[in-house]
């Protein structure tokens, strides 16, 4: 979605507000396709004292796998992203600033960038998730370890000692 800004370029004060929603179901991210349902996009810009400010948050819900127990569960993901709309860049240090593409901005290009560096490398199904098992796979959220308790070999010999009482 491209927005013009020319009537909002020279007012102080003015704003333009804006909702679109992004289809993202063919972004691969961990070998997944996470993005089940569509992105929503709303945001504003708002013109304060000749500078164009633009904020945007883009929500959906993505199905994820827990890095922990391997299960799959669907999680809440918002991106809030900010930067200064200009016509011309003064400088190439700020990285905050977007310029601006015969008055228009890219609104789609922002929301999908920001959101895929938003996205989390890791994922859990909840923070207290007790992940699998090493030794024999149990998920430890809603079963006991199955593996037979291994004696430190340091401690063999008084292991062996007690076998024999």
């Amino acid at each position: 979605m491209r927005l013009n800004v020319n009537r909002i370029l020279h007012t102080p004060g003015a704003k333009a507000d804006f909702h679109f929603e992004m289809d993202f179901s063919d972004l691969e991210f961990g070998g997944m396709h996470p993005v089940i349902h569509p992105v929503v996009v709303d945001g504003l810009v708002v013109n304060r004292s000749g500078v164009l400010h633009c904020q945007l948050q883009a929500e959906t819900t993505l199905r994820c796998v827990c890095d922990r127990c391997a299960k799959e569960f669907d999680a809440f993901h918002s991106v809030p992203f900010s930067c200064i709309l200009a016509t011309e860049r003064q400088s190439e240090d700020s990285e905050e600033i977007v310029v601006l593409d015969h008055d228009e901005v890219d609104l789609a290009e922002l929301a999908r960038t920001a959101f895929v560096l938003g996205m989390d490398t890791k994922t859990l199904c909840s923070e207290d998730c007790k992940g699998l098992c090493p030794g024999c796979g149990a998920d430890l959220n809603t079963e006991s370890c199955r593996c037979k308790k291994q004696v430190d070999p340091r401690l063999a010999a008084l292991a062996k000692l007690l076998q024999d009482e």
